[in-house]
């Protein structure tokens, strides 16, 4: 384990005791696509304590190209099943939890009891807002990510939200033309992108790094370039302005 997680016990960053939070950390991943696995692999990577990964699909021939656990042998099989199997044999010193359905708002409190992270990386709107309602519920930190065609964004939301921005703050109601790159499309490497960036503030987060949970940062793969935009609370958000209420 030591000689594993060499590079970061050698980081004044993260050191031995950020590495042992790390070690300790309990997250929660929705979506086997294109982002979750590339955060998954560098969570278990990383060596972090334990992973559930939610997701109810089987692996696809299109999906080959930009889901990198997954290999033409494995279509047709539950995504979970076959990611989980793929992580545990990364590093086995991690514990794997699959999960191979759509959660209900009462499993989803349920699976954030036992979860000191959540990481979205699912790709319609309807399921990023229950998981926002039910972070901002359970006070829980929230790391968004998406992708389509040439362009990805991440953003990281609470757990502080009676002051700070929600992910209904951002989007008020859903964008029906970027809930799916089935038919937008989207650049093989753009997930990976910000499915790593994810794993990067999943892992800040254990190491007790500060993250800026106000700005929305925008990756355009076409001029290889990124962004930032500042976020603000809305006034009226059905999901955290109650929080800020109560």
């Amino acid at each position: 384990m030591l000689h594993r997680d060499a590079r970061h016990l050698a980081l004044t960053e993260v050191g031995s005791e950020g590495q042992r939070r790390i070690a300790a950390g309990t997250v929660l991943l929705i979506g086997a696509g294109g982002i979750g696995c590339a955060a998954a692999t560098y969570l278990a990577s990383s060596g972090i304590g334990h992973l559930t990964i939610v997701d109810f699909d089987t692996v696809d021939e299109t999906n080959l190209a930009r889901q990198v656990l997954y290999t033409p042998a494995d279509i047709g099989k539950p995504k979970v099943e076959v990611a989980a199997r793929r992580l545990r044999e990364l590093n086995p010193n991690i514990s794997v939890n699959a999960v191979e359905q759509r959660l209900d708002d009462a499993a989803l409190s349920a699976a954030l009891e036992s979860s000191q992270l959540v990481l979205d990386g699912c790709d319609n709107f309807a399921t990023r807002f229950q998981l926002n309602d039910a972070c901002v519920s359970a006070g829980r930190r929230l790391i968004s990510g998406a992708a389509i065609r040439l362009e990805g964004q991440l953003a990281v939301f609470g757990p502080d939200f009676d002051t700070g921005p929600c992910y209904r703050c951002l989007y008020a109601e859903a964008d029906e033309s970027l809930d799916s790159c089935a038919g937008n499309g989207v650049l093989s490497p753009v997930p990976a992108v910000i499915g790593t960036l994810m794993a990067v503030e999943a892992l800040k987060y254990f190491a007790g790094l500060d993250s800026d949970t106000s700005v929305l940062r925008l990756y355009d793969a076409a001029a290889a370039d990124f962004r930032s935009v500042k976020l603000q609370k809305r006034e009226g958000c059905p999901a955290c302005a109650k929080k800020t209420a109560r």
